[in-house]
């Protein structure tokens, strides 16, 4: 397996990704399949430039199949700029369980650590979703608190944990 910060070259890829995530799991998004279809690969590549407080990391598996993705996004107001958040966590399905999305998140860590001033890293995850949450609380995440009906989906809502790790 192999971790790095993707790039505007791998737009097709990680497009491909996203809309399956999309689709296999449309509840643990803000966004939907229906959107993203649309965006154009310059949309996406857009989405992967590269900037000081923004990064996006590919997980990659033997050969050149991309199968996990996560997205790192500082604050870049003068008060809220200690803080950064993750977003689009994905690993697909015929790779789940073999330590993926624990790889994407250490290498996200990793590079957050880095950056001058950053205190804190913030996300959200479906309430009911235990193995994601499992894994944050393993790399030293907790839930500060809980937002009722936080996605609403067909008709359906979904509450959301926020949690948070200090460095």
């Amino acid at each position: 397996m192999h971790i790095r910060i993707l790039h505007e070259t791998d737009a097709q890829l990680y497009q491909e990704l996203r809309l399956s995530a999309l689709k296999a799991n449309p509840e643990a998004f803000g966004s939907t399949y229906e959107r993203e279809v649309e965006f154009s690969l310059e949309t996406v590549a857009e989405r992967l430039k590269l900037s000081s407080g923004k990064f996006v990391l590919g997980a990659f598996d033997g050969g050149d199949s991309l199968v996990g993705i996560v997205t790192f996004v500082r604050e870049n107001s003068l008060k809220t700029a200690h803080k950064g958040n993750v977003y689009g966590m994905y690993v697909a399905p015929q790779t789940r369980g073999k330590g993926v999305g624990k790889l994407l998140m250490l290498e996200l860590i990793k590079q957050a650590r880095d950056l001058a001033g950053l205190e804190q890293i913030n996300l959200t995850v479906v309430s009911n979703n235990d193995s994601a949450k499992q894994l944050y609380k393993s790399l030293g995440f907790v839930v500060y608190g809980v937002e009722p009906n936080a996605l609403k989906f067909n008709g359906r809502y979904a509450d959301e944990d926020l949690m948070v790790l200090k460095l």
